[in-house]
């Protein structure tokens, strides 16, 4: 932990330097952070696959599993970050849902990208609020601390998605990838998003059921605010003959690109149409009530209910088996409610917040995938 701790202090100072050196000072800060994930990986503190992640003496316990669709290679894509930051009590989740041609390229590099970037943008913006005389830390602190990640929110994701535009080996102008991330600090946990992923909390009523608490939008052009802007910076919005009721975000002139979220990352063909990726970022204090969080694609939710998911998960003996049942549950629920219909990658983040005896106290085991044929 002292490395750990040494790289933090380096990053902090390389972000509280002099305008003149802001160049050099981004470079020193992201070579730190990025310092900071490769010893995370060493110590099975990064997963990036579906599994688990358990470090000994922490609450936290996730639990991770992708299964590829019938639609061509799995475009989606999770990261997991125990102790993000180098902060024993911060974690870092993350699940992104690519689209297009390109799209399972984009969603690892957002993937990539997003939690580095985020990284240094809340050491930046810690270190600015630091030295402001006027602030009073002690006034709001949870206050405080939610505008430090919008802000730091905010900022990575506008920053990211010029980087993708920027990339030369990735082509993104007609493709895509949604974001939905997770931040948990303490007992607070900070969601972003960027799409039509969704969070969904499980707690615990006052006869013991469990009762989901849905905690994000999902972004798609059926929302009036959402279509509302679309149409107003010239885009179209419509469904197709054979798809009634499915909304998709269009150029002004031709037949594409046909999304069916209203935010993403790339997708430049429609940026200057509407889309935007501006993710909506809020919070939420975890109680002793509060028992865990499902973070999943859309795969999960076109045929999943909230009250399902939170019964399927919360009813797994085995935590570490819980993401893995859900998915293979929207699987079944995809063969019985779209016959005919090509299914979906579906993936899903289990994150629980409190520690089990029956907890496996290793800290990382990967699970295989069962390939479909």
């Amino acid at each position: 932990m002292g490395h750990f701790s040494s790289m933090f202090s380096g990053l902090a100072r390389s972000l509280s330097i002099k305008k003149g050196k802001n160049n050099h000072g981004n470079s020193d800060a992201r070579d730190a952070a990025e310092a900071m994930a490769k010893e995370a990986k060493k110590n099975d503190m990064i997963l990036r696959s579906s599994g688990i992640v358990n470090v000994d003496g922490s609450n936290n316990f996730a639990s991770v599993f992708s299964k590829r669709g019938q639609k061509g290679v799995n475009q989606d894509c999770c990261i997991v970050w125990e102790e993000f930051g180098c902060q024993e009590d911060m974690m870092f989740c993350g699940i992104f849902d690519g689209h297009g041609p390109w799209g399972h390229f984009v969603a690892k590099r957002i993937r990539e990208t997003m939690p580095l970037s985020l990284l240094c943008s809340w050491q930046e913006t810690l270190a600015q609020t630091s030295l402001d005389p006027d602030l009073d830390l002690e006034l709001d602190k949870k206050g405080h601390r939610f505008n430090i990640w919008k802000h730091s929110y905010i900022k990575t994701c506008a920053a990211i998605d010029q980087e993708l535009e920027r990339h030369r080996r990735i082509d993104s102008f007609y493709s895509g990838t949604t974001a939905l991330s997770i931040v948990r600090q303490g007992d607070l946990i900070f969601i972003a998003n960027v799409g039509d992923s969704r969070a969904v909390l499980a707690t615990t009523s006052e006869d013991g059921s469990l009762v989901p608490v849905q905690l994000t939008v999902d972004f798609k052009p059926s929302l009036p605010q959402e279509a509302e802007r679309i149409i107003q910076s010239n885009g179209r919005v419509f469904c197709l003959d054979d798809e009634p009721g499915v909304q998709r975000v269009w150029q002004p002139d031709g037949e594409t690109p046909g999304l069916a979220m209203s935010r993403a990352f790339g997708d430049y063909c429609v940026k200057g149409f509407g889309l935007i990726s501006v993710p909506e970022v809020t919070q939420r204090n975890i109680t002793s009530r509060d028992q865990f969080v499902v973070l999943a694609t859309d795969g999960v939710w076109d045929v999943v209910s909230n009250q399902e998911a939170v019964q399927i998960v919360g009813s797994t003996a085995d935590r570490a088996k819980s993401a893995k049942r859900l998915v293979e549950c929207a699987v079944n629920a995809w063969k019985r409610k779209r016959r005919g219909i090509a299914m979906d990658d579906i993936s899903a983040i289990c994150l629980f917040f409190h520690s089990s005896p029956l907890s496996d106290p290793q800290q990382v085991h990967p699970i295989s995938i069962a390939t479909p044929k």
